[in-house]
């Protein structure tokens, strides 16, 4: 059984004339370009520590495989905006497991599409919770229940936007929480 022990949060952004070379330049940005990346569902391991990026990159090998919870997005349409975004929710028993979510978006905000994220992180966890609360409310009013409710006791996101650059060149925003320490 492999099951991550920390956990850190990280965003980039790269232009270039190619896609791929964008894409690797916001790899780049985030500090994990030189890993092997394989993307994972959604799930906040029971007893992860969340840990600072500058912690976390410390860790990561050139070649390591590294598992990630990543969201994507590119344009090459000038003066677009974009977003990518990862929402964390971690439940008050760390002994529980939390939710991860990925968002990316055309015309939001950083701070919409965090909030998106992060509220669909709240409300996997929730549900799984039992937590009742009306999908229809708003973020700032469901955080509140959620508070109350005492079972979820952190949310957070982290979300990277830019806007398409003037001149066409590809532009691309990554958001990814990176899991570390997998062990048997």
């Amino acid at each position: 059984m492999f099951v991550p022990k920390r956990m850190f949060l990280t965003k980039g952004v790269g232009k270039h004339r190619e896609r791929l070379t964008s894409f690797e330049l916001a790899l780049r940005s985030a500090g994990i370009a030189a890993c092997n990346l394989v993307r994972v569902s959604s799930i906040f391991p029971p007893r992860c520590k969340l840990v600072s990026r500058s912690e976390g990159v410390k860790e990561l090998r050139p070649g390591q495989v590294t598992f990630v919870v990543m969201s994507e997005n590119s344009t090459r349409e000038p003066h677009r905006l974009i977003a990518a975004s990862v929402g964390v929710a971690i439940p008050t028993d760390r002994n529980m497991f939390g939710y991860l979510s990925e968002h990316h978006s055309f015309g939001q905000t950083e701070e919409v599409a965090g909030d998106y994220a992060e509220e669909l992180a709240a409300e996997m966890l929730a549900t799984t919770l039992g937590v009742e609360f009306d999908s229809d409310r708003s973020w700032d009013e469901k955080k509140e229940i959620y508070r109350i409710s005492n079972r979820i006791v952190r949310t957070m996101n982290v979300t990277q936007s830019a806007v398409g650059d003037k001149r066409g060149l590809w532009t691309t925003v990554l958001a990814a929480s990176i899991l570390l320490g997998v062990e048997e």
